[in-house]
């Protein structure tokens, strides 16, 4: 998320909303092994103890990376997903990146919430040994048909009210985590988000460890659509609109605090985890059972702006829905440029995929976390103070409410001044993530000159530039930044 620009917060949720409910699910028939990759061959997430949090237990304080790339590779992009994203999000861009970048790997960041999801059914799936419709039905289907009985358990947000204490501290911790593990391999190591992940760069950047900015640790830097506004922002639930003070963070606090008050962001109304499990459904269907008879379109669970006229397959009803072109404007956060549109043939329509900048099928693989053992490209518990959090790591720059959430960014005019940064300005971030990036390097002395700035905000829709492919303006730049770090 990217504070500058006036972004609406229920547009960011729904557009997650959308891309759950779009393909749910497919017929009984078992996907062939070739289009969902051998389990033995997956990618796994490796987790690390970590930041010992207030009230949590043990058992949760960890942070997973997902390595893509040579282990002998001294060099390490870290990556911070965005908001409710997972680590399988940046499969894979990492893959095209380690092909390109000879030394590098590419660690995608797994955060500890992410302890709390039951992705038994979904691993399953990923081997072939499950169908579709159980898939749907373990997460989704029994809330409509009591007669499933082997189904998903909610957790009661009594029992995780520890987790009203995530916030971007705890974020913080956990990535110096992973770059103590990276900086062990002798290499340079450069960290960089997306979206609200680019608010979690500038606070590690500019965090203050014992005197020190987290910058002197890292090399480069990498702003993906996302950053930090220079001041403290209003938080989404509205008021202070000259920015955040400390009697509002106070407020907030207090109300998040409250007994019946969950942990979790809720998404446009849908209360976690049901929107990443939405996700990760409709996402992992649409691309293993792509032509098969959509039955979310015929579900009523969509909202009808998203429903074609006609009778569309699994991914027909997924590309509709964040398609830029018949996408709504509120699902923003959500889409990406997948092509022409439904196919003209019918009674089934299907993708037409001709023009994409975002294949189809990368986009739904990013989310699905197919060929990813236990771990996808969504998260179904996010942190409401994470959210909050991100409102006054203000590039770094002293401000009263960072005392009251424990933000130690304050150290935006201490980076080291050979540090290199890398900004890709998308739609909704837009011209402002270049902004806030030329900020930064400016309050710090680091010259210009150290500085890529990209800005295709008029061509790029929020999820193109991890989605992209062949052709991707993001990627395209971000190899000669890696090889200029890499000096």
């Amino acid at each position: 998320m990217f504070r500058l620009r006036k972004v609406s917060t229920r547009g960011l949720l729904a557009g997650t909303a959308a891309l759950s409910l779009v393909a749910v699910c497919g017929p009984a028939s078992l996907a062939s092994a070739s289009s969902r990759g051998a389990i033995a061959d997956s990618l796994s997430v490796t987790w690390m103890p970590s930041y010992a949090a207030p009230d949590t237990p043990a058992r949760y304080d960890k942070v997973g990376v997902l390595k893509v790339g040579p282990s002998a590779a001294k060099n390490v992009l870290v990556l911070e997903p965005g908001t409710s994203a997972g680590s399988a999000y940046f499969v894979p861009l990492a893959k095209w990146i380690v092909s390109k970048t000879p030394g590098w790997q590419v660690w995608s960041v797994e955060r500890r919430e992410n302890l709390l999801e039951d992705q038994s059914e979904l691993n399953l799936f990923k081997a072939g040994k499950a169908t579709a419709t159980q898939l749907f039905d373990y997460y989704l289907g029994y809330l409509k048909d009591p007669t499933i009985t082997h189904h998903f358990q909610t957790i009661p947000n009594t029992t995780v009210a520890f987790a009203k204490n995530w916030g971007m501290n705890v974020a913080v911790q956990d990535l110096h985590t992973v770059i103590g593990a990276a900086k062990k391999l002798g290499g340079k190591v450069v960290l960089g988000g997306h979206s609200l992940g680019g608010s979690v760069v500038t606070a590690y950047a500019t965090w203050d460890f014992n005197g020190r900015p987290g910058a002197d640790q890292l090399s480069g830097l990498v702003y993906i659509d996302g950053a930090s506004s220079p001041t403290p922002q209003p938080l989404s639930s509205g008021a202070a609109p000259a920015g955040l003070t400390a009697a509002r963070a106070t407020q907030e606090l207090q109300a998040l605090d409250a007994p019946s008050v969950s942990p979790w962001l809720s998404f446009g109304g849908i209360t976690a985890p049901f929107a990443g499990l939405f996700e990760a459904t409709g996402s992992s269907a649409a691309l293993v059972d792509p032509n098969a008879p959509s039955l979310g379109q015929a579900s009523g669970l969509l909202p009808a702006d998203i429903v074609p006229a006609v009778r569309v397959s699994n991914i027909g009803q997924y590309g509709y829905a964040l398609n830029v072109a018949t996408s709504p404007p509120e699902l923003e956060a959500a889409q990406a440029h997948l092509g022409e549109g439904l196919s003209s043939n019918g009674p089934i329509h299907g993708w037409n995929g001709a023009t994409a900048l975002t294949p189809i099928k990368r986009f739904a693989a990013m989310f699905s976390g197919l060929g990813v053992d236990n771990a996808d490209g969504t998260e179904w518990y996010f942190p409401q103070r994470l959210t909050d959090d991100t409102a006054v790591v203000a590039d770094g720059n002293v401000n009263p409410a960072q005392s009251v959430l424990d933000v130690q960014s304050t150290m935006g005019h201490d980076l080291p001044h050979s540090l290199l940064i890398y900004a890709f300005a998308a739609h909704l971030g837009g011209p402002g993530v270049l902004t806030a990036t030329k900020i930064l390097a400016q309050q710090s002395g680091i010259p210009m000159g150290h500085l890529t700035l990209v800005d295709e905000h008029n061509t790029y829709a929020h999820n193109d530039p991890a989605g992209a492919y062949p052709d991707n303006a993001f990627f395209r730049h971000l190899v000669p930044f890696l090889k200029k770090v890499d000096g």
